[in-house]
């Protein structure tokens, strides 16, 4: 779990911002991204997760299986830096 605190007021107010910064961090469909409401699905080869909006925070959670899992501090840093962005 990766938890970032935000000033946007709502998911929808993030959402620009989260969709830029996520595709910055991994370029060319590499983790896939599919919003279902204020949550954001993402899932990619080993890989599912989500990103709500909370009390004022981004908080991202992911289940990791191999192959992802080999790779964990790397996505890890990823989502870390693509939440830190979006709520700059």
């Amino acid at each position: 779990m990766i938890e970032v605190p935000t000033t946007h007021g709502s998911m929808q107010e993030a959402r620009p911002s989260l969709d830029a910064a996520l595709a910055e961090q991994f370029p060319g469909g590499m983790l896939q991204r599919r919003w279902d409401g204020d949550v954001l699905r993402l899932s990619g080869p080993g890989a599912e997760g989500s990103i709500v909006f909370n009390g004022g925070h981004l908080i991202g959670r992911a289940d990791l299986k191999p192959p992802a899992s080999l790779m964990r501090p790397l996505i890890e840093q990823k989502i870390s830096a693509a939440l830190k962005k979006a709520t700059a």
